[in-house]
């Protein structure tokens, strides 16, 4: 599935294609993908799937009107007659003034990195069903634990080619390997689950299965005896392993879609210090092995390195082209490939800098509070940014662990959560955010 003559000369032909039936300009897409997986429950085989597909994108502009679609079939009758549906599809749709390609001054030059993207190990099905046993075995050995929600292994490879009429020609293509489990801690008719998953790039990268199940069983087990809080304002801090979920709402606050749409309550914030001093995210594309690297953007355009927050600011609003011309602004290499529609806004591998206290100091300095390990059934309202989630953790006080904690939810507004989140030390990386653990004091807790 790599970058070759095959992928090249279809989109060369569907642009050559939409052109010929009148299109003023198009961008196509090539995309395959291979997939292994297997699923076991208490050291059975529940599951084993394998997936394999390709499939052709073209997206055609006529003035300002556009239209786009996706097709599985790569001959030479499917390719033209894609081509003739799309330009047909977008003779026939209103005009959208910010429709078109990238300007050419802002397409990606001078050819790919070496991002380490793609390993050569291929794990096979035995193999996969093997480490999925083993992981799950592991957490199954941890006192407490009882039963299995399951465990799994994976494997994908996936290649992605995207051209333009314009002369612009990219390809990327990763691998991809996870390996985790979700443990069942039973005492008397109590029941708790947790889990421990982990994705890397290279197969050599990924942690033993053994690991991984014991971490997860551990984590399972200390989760036994949870109880309820009294509804307080204390210091919550959420565990790096999830404290994403809290930033997250930041990129789709910074969308050029949502600013220009104006359902952000950051859409006046530009410029201005919406986190603590010394607060910084900084977004980097070129990590090597990182699973958010890329060498152009959904749309061809150049990436590069960027701060997004720095010293508690807010430095820039992520953009595409359409969302670039509809708020005045040059595109910045964030767009998504759409691959049969038009593209999205999203970000490469990003890194919130870390503080200087690690968990037991953030506790022990709090004195009591919420640490927060689970989070489930979020609530936003993106144009005021109350926020409330449900969670599960552990209740803290003189900065050691007092007991479980389940049933709770934490609120607040996110403009303000944001000016009061502090850093741990504590870097997790099992993904394309790396952030610590997160605190603010004094935030809304609801339980009994």
């Amino acid at each position: 599935m790599a970058f070759d003559t095959d992928s090249t000369a279809a989109l060369a032909a569907l642009i050559d294609y939409a052109r010929q039936a009148g299109a003023d300009g198009s961008e196509a897409s090539f995309a395959a993908r291979e997939s292994i997986s297997a699923e076991v429950r208490m050291g059975e085989l529940e599951g084993m799937e394998r997936e394999e597909g390709r499939s052709v994108a073209l997206r055609a502009f006529l003035g300002k009107r556009q239209a786009a679609a996706s097709s599985t079939d790569l001959s030479t009758k499917g390719l033209r007659s894609l081509a003739e549906r799309v330009v047909a599809m977008a003779k026939a749709a209103p005009e959208d003034k910010f429709a078109g390609l990238l300007d050419e001054r802002y397409l990606a030059r001078g050819g790919e990195p070496e991002l380490e993207q793609s390993d050569t190990a291929r794990p096979s099905p035995e193999q996969l069903l093997e480490l999925a046993k083993r992981c799950e075995a592991a957490s199954l050995a941890i006192p407490g634990i009882a039963n299995s929600g399951g465990g799994g292994a994976s494997f994908e490879n996936a290649t992605f080619v995207h051209a333009t009429s314009t002369g612009f020609e990219g390809a990327e293509s990763a691998t991809s390997y996870s390996l985790g489990t979700q443990p069942v801690a039973e005492k008397d008719d109590e029941m708790e689950r947790d889990y421990e998953w982990r994705t890397k790039r290279f197969f050599a990268d990924l942690p033993s299965a053994e690991e991984i199940g014991r971490i997860a069983g551990e984590r399972t087990a200390r989760r036994l005896g949870a109880r309820k809080v009294a509804s307080q304002k204390a210091a919550v801090i959420f565990e790096n392993r999830l404290a994403g979920r809290i930033i997250s709402p930041l990129f789709s606050a910074i969308s050029g879609s949502s600013v220009a749409r104006g359902v952000s309550f950051l859409k006046d914030k530009l410029g201005q210090r919406i986190f603590a001093e010394g607060f910084r995210i900084h977004e980097d594309p070129f990590v090597k092995r990182g699973s958010g690297s890329r060498w152009f953007d959904g749309e061809g355009g150049a990436v590069a390195p960027a701060t997004l927050i720095d010293d508690g600011v807010l430095t820039m609003w992520l953009l595409n082209s359409s969302a670039a011309r509809q708020l005045g602004l040059e595109p910045n290499g964030h767009a998504t490939a759409g691959h049969g529609g038009p593209p999205g806004i999203g970000t490469a591998n990003l890194f919130v800098k870390p503080g200087t206290e690690d968990l037991p100091t953030l506790m022990n300095n709090a004195g009591k509070g919420l640490l927060v390990t689970d989070m489930f059934s979020p609530s936003l309202n993106m144009n005021t940014g109350d926020w409330s989630v449900g969670v599960a953790g552990y209740w803290f006080e003189s900065g050691k662990v007092a007991h479980p904690v389940s049933e709770v939810t934490v609120a607040g507004n996110l403009l303000d959560i944001f000016a009061r989140l502090r850093c741990g030390a504590d870097i997790d990386n099992r993904g394309a955010l790396e952030i610590p653990s997160l605190i603010v004091d004094d935030l809304a807790i609801g339980g009994v």
